[in-house]
């Protein structure tokens, strides 16, 4: 036993040298030094911060799916002219409290020189302001509602605006259905996104000429939707427009269509996800939802995401991941343009971080979404977008978004 003993802690100093070989080959090396430069190490830190947890994470799983796509296939490139990118991740789940937890890890502890995140606009008017103060710059991959960049000088956005998407699916419904007269409106009242989504939709529904015969409110965290869909029914809409979350959203469409409402429904943003397909099921069949990407455009850089997407999950690539694996690309293309002119192993990191914030404001960038670039205040330029519509199998166990013309 006393020989089991010597050998154990004869080994200590052994193991303690291994891992202090490991730490030093991965991220910034000095926690107590806020300028400590990250290139210290042979990796640069990007910080993503979704939701993979909570009720959100239906949204925030596909961002990982999309990012750690794009960390494979960018380090694969070369990285950062010869360095890796190494990304860095912390669950917001689904609420502020979460986020601001996750951007001052990122922000204090991983040392990264950027983060992504987070997934909904609700928990960026939080979070945002603690890293417009530490000057560090964030790209957002999902937060569309009105004044996401207007936040801040480090804060853009590689989603585009609710104003810009939200009134293709109307425009896409009236073209199915002409006749349509009446529409019914539902929204989650505690969630920033949806508020603001649903301003677009009612704005619209009357530039449309159309009649809003109801509004009607529920929480992003109820399931029994029995009394509101009840409502809207018995007004006998012709449309129903839905601004939610996927579990929220998913379980209002299954509860209109199991109470006999048979009109076309567009969903919002926070439905653009498969991860509805389990929730309505068969159900779902026919909802419309406005896209910012489609796995189908002519691209190089797409085809190549659309491919690796493919082959990891069996089947097409959602928004949500292509905009993830976009925000990355931004930062590597503009790290990589940056470290040309000064090289970035040179810089201290509060340097670094507003010396990368200036350079991606500047570029233009061929991504999956197609060719974006950014406004001086941090607004994505897009030209192209899409409606898509749920096509279900008959028993409900597949489903898939098809494009339309």
């Amino acid at each position: 036993m006393n020989t089991a003993f010597i050998r154990t802690t004869a080994l200590l100093p052994i193991f303690a040298l291994f891992f202090t070989a490991c730490s030093s080959s991965t991220i910034s090396t000095n926690p107590a030094n806020n300028n400590a430069t990250p290139q210290t190490s042979t990796v640069i830190p990007i910080g993503i911060a979704v939701a993979q947890t909570s009720n959100v994470a239906l949204l925030g799983q596909e961002q990982v799916a999309g990012a750690k796509i794009a960390e494979k296939y960018f380090n694969d490139q070369g990285g950062i002219n010869g360095t890796p990118i190494k990304l860095v991740f912390q669950d917001t789940a689904g609420d502020e409290a979460g986020t601001i937890n996750a951007f001052q890890a990122l922000i204090n502890k991983d040392k990264v020189v950027g983060i992504v995140g987070p997934t909904l606009s609700q928990q960026a008017f939080s979070a945002n302001p603690i890293a417009e103060r530490a000057k560090i710059p964030v790209l957002a991959p999902s937060n569309t509602a009105k004044g996401i960049p207007e936040i801040g000088d480090y804060i853009a956005r590689v989603s585009a605006p609710v104003s810009v998407v939200a009134p293709n699916s109307i425009k896409a419904a009236l073209k199915l259905n002409p006749n349509i007269k009446k529409v019914a409106v539902f929204f989650a009242q505690n969630d920033a996104f949806s508020k603001s989504e649903t301003e677009i939709f009612q704005q619209t529904v009357k530039e449309q000429n159309l009649e809003l015969v109801t509004v009607q409110k529920f929480q992003t965290s109820d399931t029994d939707f029995q009394s509101q869909a009840t409502n809207a029914i018995n007004l006998k809409p012709d449309l129903v427009i839905i601004s939610g979350l996927a579990a929220d959203g998913g379980n209002l469409v299954r509860q209109l269509r199991e109470l006999g409402y048979k009109g076309l429904i567009v969903g919002g943003n926070g439905l653009n996800t498969s991860n509805i397909f389990p929730v309505c099921k068969a159900l779902c069949d026919g909802v419309l939802i406005a896209q910012a990407y489609s796995p189908e455009h002519p691209g190089e850089i797409n085809t190549k995401f659309r491919q690796a997407y493919l082959d990891q999950f069996k089947k097409e690539p959602p928004q949500f991941s292509a905009q993830a694996f976009a925000a990355v690309q931004v930062y590597v293309e503009a790290l990589k343009s940056l470290d040309q002119k000064s090289k970035v192993n040179k810089l201290e990191l509060p340097a670094l971080r507003t010396e990368l914030n200036k350079q991606l404001l500047t570029g233009k960038y061929n991504t999956p979404l197609g060719e974006i670039a950014f406004t001086p205040i941090g607004e994505i330029v897009q030209k192209d977008f899409y409606v898509a519509q749920i096509k279900m199998e008959a028993d409900g166990s597949k489903g898939k978004f098809t494009f339309l013309k």
